[in-house]
């Protein structure tokens, strides 16, 4: 039978729900248990595929080609396992599975209501995700106040009444201010929450209490009077430096004991964290740091610069980091930076490695072709990531293949080189004018060249597979675009590599990776592999990137102390002296 954990959150959004969540089922899992982690997410929205990302933070893409909350991408990158689209649940496609029923005649003449048709519906696919598993682990967006959550908390509550108590475990997590005018840890938030919780029928069995300190003794009474709870069931889980150190500091607590012991079981196996324990190490004191500019545009919200936007490739980055205990001092730089002042490309000499990261539309677009170039012509490590793939090809194309005017039609609509396109079907899509969902989006396979770069990393890294002697990869996709067949081979013939491709059911071949052999590493791809990487388990990429980075920075290191050791010329202090 499954076991279910609620996991709400206090008074104020953004106290790292997400992160608890999937702490706790690393935790179960170490213990031996079968786990999924499930995220419900109260907007109407259908899913977060049309959300802006400088407002709700990446669009994260399932193996089954969903557009997810990006919670989802924090529970496979610490349960290091694939997690399906049925796993996110919104209000939009709760009322529109029921409305749809509905104009069906599903109901056979019954009158529609919130009770039961919705807390229904809420039910049935928490239970349809949750199937098979022992126990599973549901995050509710927002707050215990907003209106939003009514359905959930309802719906939560339902089944409790129907499995029984000792089958569900709520969990609240809340944040414990500490003002700076009066230094002094506030437990006013989270009594609130409680009671707010309270008011739907639900008490909370256990508190993780986020702070910017560990929780002290003081306050541990005063909640467990309030909450009317045992104070060991209150743990402390103050702010960290890497959010993988999490699950350790949980452990300490031994909150996954606890849980077992809520729901009457005990540990399966003794919990092994020594491999993680390693790899957190390694990202909170690394031997080596590295610096990597990262040129994108989903960076800006009013007065505020968000970096959420890119949650995934920042992760992916510390994965590769860690897994070669080289730490990472990543700038993320606007593109229109670098339209609006050409003069400023310089400044990425300073660094050891460049990103483009995915996107789409036109701002900024000139500014990252800017930064590739730099990046090419200067021997610089390169990775361009979807969109970064697509303007290195537009930027080969004009400044080594010499087709002026080259461009990406969904710039550039009267291209004059379109080596960027709409493949027909996603012409009609777009005429349609219905845009959710709609994207190439998801895994696919793509057959390798045995000799690339990219075929040597997924070999290393342990992602390769070989049927039949051809070599095939699976990354996740989110795009429209795609490279033009009609100019890979003038392309190649200029010494650029498109090293791997997906052939579709219809025959046509879409370019999956592009790389120049002679640099030090230039390599780009249409997928986001950021969304397979894990720690203990980094993207052959994003790895393949970070040892060059590593490489290049003691190189430039070595040159430095040379030239710094090089005596002064005659000349030159006649020079200093004048």
């Amino acid at each position: 039978m499954t076991r279910f954990i609620f996991v709400a959150g206090g008074v104020i959004s953004g106290v790292g729900k997400g992160v608890a969540t999937a702490s706790l089922g690393k935790i179960i899992k170490e213990h031996g248990y079968t786990t999924t982690l499930i995220k419900i997410d109260p907007y109407i929205n259908y899913d977060a595929g049309t959300l802006r990302p400088t407002e709700h933070g990446e669009v994260w893409v399932t193996d089954d080609g969903g557009e997810i909350d990006q919670d989802l991408g924090t529970y496979e990158r610490f349960l290091d396992q694939d997690i399906p689209k049925q796993n996110n649940i919104t209000t939009g496609q709760i009322y529109k599975a029921v409305i749809d029923r509905e104009r069906r005649g599903d109901y056979l003449g019954q009158t529609v209501q919130f009770v039961p048709h919705i807390v229904d519906e809420v039910k049935q696919r928490i239970i349809k995700a949750a199937a098979g598993y022992d126990i599973a682990i549901i995050e509710m967006g927002g707050t215990v106040g907003d209106y939003e959550n009514v359905p959930y908390m309802f719906a939560m509550k339902a089944i409790e009444r129907e499995l029984g108590k000792d089958s569900v475990a709520y969990i609240l997590v809340t944040y414990l201010p500490i003002p700076g005018h009066i230094h002094e840890m506030k437990t006013k938030p989270t009594q609130q929450a409680i009671r707010l919780m309270g008011q739907e029928g639900i008490y909370p069995d256990f508190i993780l209490c986020r702070s910017q300190q560990a929780l002290d003794e003081v306050r541990k009474k005063k909640i467990e009077v309030f909450a009317n709870i045992n104070v060991d069931r209150i743990i402390s889980a103050p702010d960290l430096a890497s959010i993988y150190q999490m699950p350790l500091n949980l452990e300490k607590e031994k909150l996954g004991e606890k849980i077992l012991a809520h729901f009457g079981l005990t540990s399966l196996k003794a919990p092994n964290l020594t491999a993680w324990q390693k790899l957190v190490t390694a990202i909170t004191t690394p031997a080596q740091k590295v610096s990597i500019a990262i040129v994108g545009k989903y960076l800006d919200l009013g007065d505020y610069s968000l970096i959420d936007s890119y949650v995934s490739i920042y992760q992916a980055i510390a994965h590769a980091g860690a897994q070669l205990n080289v730490g990472i001092d990543i700038t993320w730089i606007n593109a229109v930076e670098f339209e609006k002042n050409p003069e400023q490309l310089h400044k990425l000499a300073q660094f050891s490695g460049i990103i483009v990261p995915g996107g789409f539309g036109q701002v900024g677009v000139e500014g990252k072709i800017a930064a590739i170039e730099y990046a090419r012509t200067n021997n610089i490590p390169y990775l361009g990531l979807c969109y970064g793939m697509q303007l290195a090809v537009v930027e080969f194309a004009r400044h080594v293949v010499g087709l002026q005017g080259a461009h990406t039609t969904e710039v550039d609509k009267q291209a004059n080189h379109p080596v960027i396109d709409l493949l027909p079907e996603q012409r009609q899509t777009m005429a349609s004018g219905d845009l959710g969902g709609t994207m190439r989006l998801g895994s696919y396979k793509a057959t390798v060249k045995l000799d690339s770069h990219v075929a040597k990393l997924y070999e290393e890294c342990g992602r390769i597979s070989s049927d039949e002697g051809v070599m095939t990869v699976h990354e996740r996709h989110r795009h429209r675009y795609e490279v033009n067949p009609l100019y890979v081979q003038q392309i190649e013939t200029h010494g650029a590599s498109f090293s791997g491709y997906h052939e579709r059911a219809d025959g046509t071949t879409l370019m999956e990776f592009f790389e120049l052999p002679e640099h030090r590493f230039f390599v780009s791809t249409q997928a986001h592999p950021e969304f397979k990487s894990r720690l203990g388990n980094p993207s052959p990429l994003f790895f393949g990137f970070m040892r060059a980075v590593r490489d290049y920075a003691v190189e430039c290191k070595q040159k430095q102390n040379v030239e710094e050791a090089m005596p002064i010329r005659a000349d030159k202090i006649t020079e200093l002296s004048l």
